[in-house]
């Protein structure tokens, strides 16, 4: 005679972590939490909620909230600028290191400055994580000359899900992390160089 269903052995129960993030509220919190200890002042935010009526995600909501962060001690020219989304496959979110360059025609080879702060970012963004990095040129018309595109560096860190699900210390502490990067990024020399560039990269 078998054990009431009550009684029956249903195998090892699994841990639930109880800290983990689920909802945007709480991620925003942990990530701005995490650069305003830095000394970054929150000077933007905004939350947007969109519905997907056609295609393949009918049905389904995402919610997301930008934030802007300066330093007092930093120029207009700088900012850290945070990107975080809810949707039904979860939560994520990066965090950017924002920077005006030197106009294009100053800086020269956009391919040699794209190396060098290739290189800026794998020897001070956190290893092991997704680091994207893009430089972006922008013309104030499109009858404008090319040498006079403005250029703009982002360093990102992308918020892995293994960091969201352990919960908001671990963001907070990934955030620290990645806005103690920044911070050395922009002590380095090699981007003092671009953004004060007068006859292009060496």
């Amino acid at each position: 005679m078998g054990r009431p269903r009550s009684q029956r052995y249903t195998g090892p129960r699994r841990s639930v972590n109880l800290d983990g993030i689920l909802t945007l509220e709480p991620l925003l919190e942990a990530v701005r939490e995490g650069v305003e200890r830095r000394g970054w002042r929150l000077s933007g935010l905004q939350k947007t909620t969109s519905l997907e009526f056609e295609g393949r995600w009918e049905g389904e909501s995402t919610r997301s909230a930008y934030l802007f962060f300066h330093r007092d001690d930093e120029s207009d020219e700088v900012s850290i600028d945070v990107y975080l989304d809810e949707t039904s496959q979860g939560l994520a979110g990066n965090l950017a290191l924002v920077v005006d360059l030197a106009p294009l025609a100053e800086l020269g080879d956009p391919t040699v400055v794209l190396g060098a702060l290739r290189d800026l970012a794998k020897r001070e963004m956190p290893s092991g994580y997704s680091t994207p990095l893009t430089l972006r040129l922008r013309l104030p018309s499109a009858g404008a000359e090319t040498s006079r595109a403005e250029v703009e560096a982002r360093f990102k860190l992308t918020l892995p899900s293994r960091a969201i699900a352990a919960g908001a210390g671990e963001v907070q502490s990934l955030t620290l992390q990645a806005v103690a990067a920044f911070e050395r990024i922009l002590r380095a020399g090699e981007l003092a160089r671009f953004r004060t560039a007068t006859s292009g990269p060496d």
